[in-house]
Formats: C-alpha cells, sequence, structure tokens
C-alpha cells in the first residue's frame, strides 16, 4: 500500500472574521431620545398670566419706598419755587434711587424663585413674560410710590417765604427701570444652567 499524505500534527486553520455586508448597520434601530423644542402655544396663556400678575408688585415695591426713602428739605422761595438744601439735596437724591433698585431687584429674584416653582411650565416664554411684568412693575413702582409719598408730604396750607418745605422724595431717572427684569432673568438663567435637563424638568412634572 502507498503511504498516504499525513498533514503534520498540531497545524490549524487560523479563524477568519467575516466582514458584515455594508448597510446591514443602518437596518438597525438606534433609540435616540427626540430633544425637546420650545414649547409656545401651550405656554402663551400661562405667561400673559404671570405677567399680569408681576406687574402687581409695583404696588407693594411703591409703597415700601415711599416709607423708606428720605424727604428732601427745601426753602420756600418767590413765586413758590423750591430751593433744595444743597448738600441734602444730593444725598437723598442717591438715596431714594438706591432704596428703589434694590428693592426692584429683591422683588426680581422672588420672582424668578416663584416662576421656576412652575415646572410644568419652565422655558423660555416663561422668562420673557416675567422680564416683561418685572418691566411694567417698575415703572408702576415709580408712579405709585410718587403718589404714596405725595400724600406722606403735602405742602404746608399756608406757607410763608423763606420757610423750610419738606418735600417728597422723587427718582429722576429711568434707569431703575432695568433692576428688576434683570433680577429675574439672572434667577432664572442661574436655576436653568443648575437643572441641567434638556426639558429643565417639565416631563417630571
Amino acid at each position: 500500500m502507498a503511504d498516504s499524505p499525513v498533514e503534520p500534527s498540531g497545524t490549524r486553520a487560523a479563524p477568519q472574521r467575516i466582514e458584515p455586508a455594508s448597510g446591514v448597520e443602518d437596518l438597525v434601530p438606534r433609540l435616540v431620545a427626540p430633544t425637546p423644542g420650545v414649547v409656545v402655544k401651550a405656554d402663551l396663556l400661562p405667561a400673559l398670566s404671570a405677567l399680569s400678575l408681576v406687574s402687581l408688585l409695583g404696588l407693594p415695591i411703591g409703597w415700601v419706598w415711599s416709607r423708606l426713602a428720605p424727604p428732601q428739605e427745601s426753602v420756600l422761595g418767590e413765586h413758590g419755587t423750591l430751593t433744595p438744601l444743597l448738600v441734602e439735596s444730593y444725598y437723598h437724591e442717591f438715596d431714594a434711587i438706591a432704596i428703589f433698585a434694590l428693592l426692584a431687584f429683591a422683588a426680581g429674584l422672588l420672582t424668578a424663585a416663584v416662576l421656576w416653582l412652575m415646572r410644568g411650565r419652565r422655558g423660555p416664554v416663561l422668562l420673557i413674560a416675567g422680564a416683561l411684568g418685572s418691566l411694567v412693575a417698575s415703572w408702576l413702582g415709580i408712579q405709585m410710590g410718587a403718589s404714596f409719598a405725595a400724600g406722606l408730604y403735602a405742602m404746608p396750607s399756608n406757607p410763608q417765604l423763606g420757610d423750610l418745605i419738606t418735600v417728597a422724595p422723587e427718582i429722576s431717572t429711568h434707569w431703575v427701570l432695568l433692576p428688576q427684569p434683570m433680577a429675574v432673568a439672572l434667577g432664572y438663567g442661574l436655576a436653568a444652567s443648575w437643572n441641567g435637563l434638556d426639558d429643565l424638568g417639565r416631563r417630571l412634572h
């Protein structure tokens, strides 16, 4: 019998990896969470309600300011003109502006905290409504504060020339309209950045 060839012992074919056909991976579905978009229509009515309520903050702000802002002492001159005392005029005018700005800023931070608690409506629509409402509240606070202060420091019934008259405080600049809406934007923005969720936690409501 002829000798048959014998394979050397210990030799085996090396395993080979077969690449999948092109396009197979694209057929496998991938679970990707959709990016939540900005909700406008559903948040519009609550935002308008928030704007109206925030605007009413101008009433207590004006009332508190009229009690805290210092009046100015002025001298009654000819033809009913009032000449404020020089040093006191500068200090009290600054005090009136600073007190209103601090009150408005504190109200803005409080507004941002309350708006953030409305978890189901969190988003830019509510933020814009809060900022606009705060702007209206600051304007209303200036107007009502001047009216409240005028009632506290009324002119005497029969003033004489050279009398010292106590004049109600007033705000002479419109820059005080900015602290309250800026505080709302700052507080709400810090809360949103700290939250870290794509939808700001609306779906957890």
